[in-house]
């Protein structure tokens, strides 16, 4: 079943996770690897229409930036646990027949001294080629996953997306695309921030940031705090403090008229819990929208059952309990800065961007709107 569509939102959406109902032509696969600071994730897809089904995916923490903040470089722990996952990656991809793929490395391999040499390492011992694209692409690829997600009302969109090692922010003015138009602008951004959009109303970057600072490497500066509210309390300023050079920054944004989107296991953690989920259900997070004020519930629910009380919560789960507070904190500082009470959250993000980018290249999706 499709996931439900938000009032207002595009009438597209990138994905469908439910598996073609026979064996798919290998040709007609495409497939996706994001490896990021703390996890590893793949998809596996088929075109089909102006949407994709999901054939099958990946998803695996394996905490590659453990350790980084402190020695600059990947250790031979993390580095084995990758080469594991990725190990599981290529049989997936084998036993599909893939051969159109795009796998790419983030903010870990990006800052670590020998980032490169693991990329070649993964080579030798898996077959498998990751490329480590830089921030502003990383960006790009996160904004297009989400487009569907844009309200037709939208004039002004900020979208976030909270990493294992850095936090994208693009903030984007859609006043001078007409209402109808405004999912499909943020989608031809696909070609580049800077593209031609030949006949169509642009949709204007203002401006965008990458933040070294992720739930990983955030909860790794302070950990030595003992006390779990100054930690958190800390965190959020600390983070604040990093968007100083962000053009909208200081600019008093009025509710009305503006969104945003975010896109990363904090902000689907936190929607759950706002649901009060015992078990994770895709279909009613994605698309879901929050307020200031309802976020705000949550991270305080968050605070008041401490490290003990997270860690044995259903609603944040085991992989992410750890990593919560520092997104919390990140998404706090965002909600301090420009409260809204049109938050989307997307469980969608840098996989679903590069599977649209290949299809969106090969002209395999219909009625694609650009």
């Amino acid at each position: 079943m499709a996931p439900k569509r938000p009032n207002g939102a595009g009438a597209f959406p990138i994905a469908v996770e439910t598996p073609a109902p026979i064996s798919p032509d290998p040709a007609q696969l495409y497939a996706a690897l994001d490896l990021g600071t703390n996890s590893c994730r793949m998809l596996i897809a088929q075109p089909k229409g102006s949407q994709f089904h999901v054939v099958d995916s990946f998803t695996k923490s394996v905490q590659l930036g453990h350790g980084l903040e402190s020695t600059g470089k990947l250790s031979r722990t993390s580095m084995n646990r990758t080469i594991a996952a990725m190990r599981v990656c290529k049989q997936k991809l084998d036993r599909h027949g893939v051969k159109r793929m795009r796998l790419v490395a983030t903010e870990a391999c990006r800052r670590a001294k020998n980032g490169a040499n693991f990329v070649a390492q993964v080579s030798r011992e898996t077959g498998l080629k990751l490329e480590i694209i830089k921030p502003e692409e990383e960006a790009r690829l996160a904004v297009i996953s989400c487009a569907p997600l844009v309200s037709t009302k939208t004039e002004q969109l900020l979208v976030v997306d909270i990493g294992g090692g850095s936090t994208e922010l693009v903030w984007i003015d859609l006043t001078k695309v007409p209402k109808r138009e405004r999912p499909h602008a943020i989608m031809r951004l696909h070609a580049g921030f800077k593209s031609d959009p030949g006949p169509f109303a642009a949709a204007k970057v203002v401006d965008w940031i990458s933040v070294p600072l992720g739930v990983a490497t955030l909860r790794d500066q302070f950990a030595d705090v003992e006390d779990d509210a100054a930690r958190f309390a800390l965190m959020s300023w600390f983070f604040e403090e990093s968007l100083e050079k962000f053009a909208p920054y200081a600019a008093a944004q009025a509710r009305e008229g503006f969104q945003i989107v975010g896109t990363s296991g904090t902000v689907t953690t936190v929607a759950a819990s706002h649901l009060g989920l015992k078990r994770y259900d895709r279909t009613k997070v994605d698309g879901l929208r929050m307020t200031s004020d309802q976020i705000d519930k949550v991270i305080r629910d968050y605070l008041s059952l401490g490290p003990h009380g997270r860690r044995s919560d259903p609603r944040i789960g085991k992989d992410r309990q750890a990593l919560i507070m520092s997104g919390a904190a990140i998404l706090q500082a965002l909600m301090r800065l420009w409260p809204t009470d049109r938050l989307s959250v997307a469980d969608r993000g840098l996989r679903e961007g590069l599977l649209y980018q290949q299809m969106s290249a090969d002209g395999v999706l219909e009625d694609a709107p650009f």
